[in-house]
């Protein structure tokens, strides 16, 4: 039976899921989706040095210094990259290792720490979407909202960003204002549902859904709309699942659902392994009767 609180989380991580979908899918199509597994793990430091600093689980605390090690992540990505010979994959496994351990040793003193009990932090490494209070569920609500409305304001834009660079730096675009807004708006989805989707799977909610869309279309219009879609309908799933299963984080059972999401879409898509197979035996045929 839905409650009322039960409702109002469920449009919250639906809202969270397309918000997801929509940046997701800049960023996958940017070739930047593990710039967002990377600010996701770093996001866990950041709440944990909040905490220990405030003593208070104030989410607009937490959710500020989340961002801040998460834009500190992606910004030491690129300083790696831009001056020393490291490629961007290792520097995105050096920079998630390196921060999330980090998180890991923060987490282990607030543990430890008189308030460790009430802290209730270990909920941000899976998610638990049902410890969401009113003022939880109104955060996740405005944020989201901002995050999906700035990506279609700017989606003209970040269209010929991610297809026609050369083009839109001729016309006068701000190729890294640009750039700039896309990353904070992913940091910003990040930091909106970790706690209830977790660090750890967060950057899976930015990935499967795009990576899903992908398989069914190639126009970017239809991609974005099918990727938030499946973001919702992962999202809200998930969340239902983990409510009436006692115990389950919600963050593993909404990446479940979104990976199941993927794996139908692997199969039975256009450019699913079924079509490939069936194209493949045409062109058998078609080679046997000339």
């Amino acid at each position: 039976m839905l409650t009322g609180n039960l409702l109002w989380v469920l449009v919250g991580t639906m809202l969270l899921g397309i918000a997801a979908g929509i940046t997701g899918t800049f960023s996958f199509l940017q070739k930047q989706s593990l710039v967002g597994d990377a600010a996701a793990h770093a996001a866990l430091p950041g709440i944990a040095l909040a905490f220990l600093v405030t003593g208070q689980k104030e989410l607009p605390i937490l959710m500020l210094g989340a961002g801040i090690t998460s834009a500190l992540s992606v910004y030491c990505i690129q300083w790696i990259v831009s001056f020393s010979k490291m490629k961007a994959d290792a520097a995105i496994g050096l920079v998630l290792t390196v921060f999330f351990g980090i998180g890991v040793v923060f987490l282990t003193v607030v543990n430890r720490s008189p308030l460790g009990n009430q802290s209730g932090l270990n909920n941000f490494i899976f998610g638990k979407a049902a410890t969401m209070t009113k003022a939880d569920l109104m955060w996740l609500f405005i944020s989201a909202t901002i995050i999906i409305l700035v990506s279609l304001l700017l989606y003209k834009e970040w269209k010929l960003l991610i297809f026609d660079p050369v083009y839109a730096k001729g016309i006068g675009l701000p190729i890294e204002a640009l750039k700039a807004t896309l990353t904070i708006l992913i940091v910003m989805t990040i930091v909106t549902g970790i706690q209830a989707v977790g660090v750890i799977l967060m950057s899976a909610l930015l990935i499967i859904p795009a990576a899903s869309a992908k398989l069914w279309t190639n126009k970017l219009s239809s991609m974005l709309v099918l990727s938030a879609a499946i973001g919702g309908i992962s999202g809200i799933t998930g969340t239902f699942i983990s409510s009436i299963r006692t115990g389950l984080s919600t963050g593993p059972i909404i990446v479940l659902v979104a990976a199941a999401i993927f794996f139908i879409s692997y199969f039975i898509s256009p450019a699913g392994q079924i079509n490939k197979y069936r194209r493949k035996m045409q062109f058998r045929k078609q080679g046997e009767l000339g």
